[in-house]
């Protein structure tokens, strides 16, 4: 089985599940998606607190609406879509005068760990920051193929069909991201970049709860269960 037939059976049997009102189901969806979807909103917004809210708009649409999804796409990248545009559409509200062929890149709907010590966790968590607003001063265009490029670690394939733009315009936009942030940041600080942006622990759960609780999902969810809904997959 393909890595692409084994990611459509799985999405076909996580929505069966969902349609069926399981708990243990929107909650690993969520789990499997809130990382990237929430760099993909930060990518946009740049805004934490309103990227997560990007996030949760985007789970409740989304659940709320599950009959809308046709199979056409995978699940992330349906769930990417309706990110995209609902952090654009919060863009667009505070911005009215913002120029919407600087958003194409994704209107149609974005490392190496190291071991941290006691001694180097303050400055690491600095030059954590000095990335994160680095990537934040890029165009939006390329802030949000570097998010899910270097940061998310997509495939160029993967991120021009979420984005619905060319490959080579991916490239082409990863490739100047890549040269704005060189002449910003020195090549040691490229260890840290899989910890920027981080999204997991109490504020996953939080979200999942707010989530679950507007949808009118009342049965508490354990991880036991998800982490066996997870080995099904």
């Amino acid at each position: 089985m393909t890595q692409t037939a084994g990611k459509r059976g799985a999405d076909a049997e996580l929505l069966a599940l969902m349609r069926r009102g399981e708990p243990a189901a929107f909650a690993a969806l969520m789990r499997q998606n809130n990382r990237r979807l929430y760099r993909l909103a930060r990518s946009i917004v740049r805004d934490e607190s309103e990227a997560e809210d990007v996030v949760q708009e985007t789970y409740v649409r989304a659940l709320a609406n599950l009959d809308a999804f046709r199979g056409e796409a995978s699940l992330t990248t349906w769930l990417a879509r309706i990110a995209a545009n609902e952090a654009l559409g919060r863009l667009r509200r505070r911005r009215p005068t913002v120029d919407l062929a600087q958003a194409e890149n994704v209107v149609v709907l974005p490392g190496i760990g190291a071991t941290i010590n006691p001694e180097n966790a303050a400055a690491r968590r600095e030059i954590r920051r000095v990335i994160e607003r680095a990537v934040d001063e890029l165009p939006a265009n390329f802030r949000t193929v570097f998010m899910l490029r270097a940061v998310e670690q997509m495939s160029i394939e993967e991120t021009a069909a979420l984005l619905g733009i060319p490959a080579e315009t991916v490239k082409t936009r990863f490739h100047r991201a890549n040269r704005q942030l060189r002449q910003a940041l020195s090549a040691e600080f490229a260890s840290i970049l899989d910890d920027a942006f981080p999204f997991a622990g109490a504020r996953c759960d939080a979200l999942m709860g707010r989530v679950l609780a507007r949808l009118g999902v009342v049965t508490a969810v354990s991880d036991p269960s998800v982490a066996s809904l997870k080995q099904k997959e």
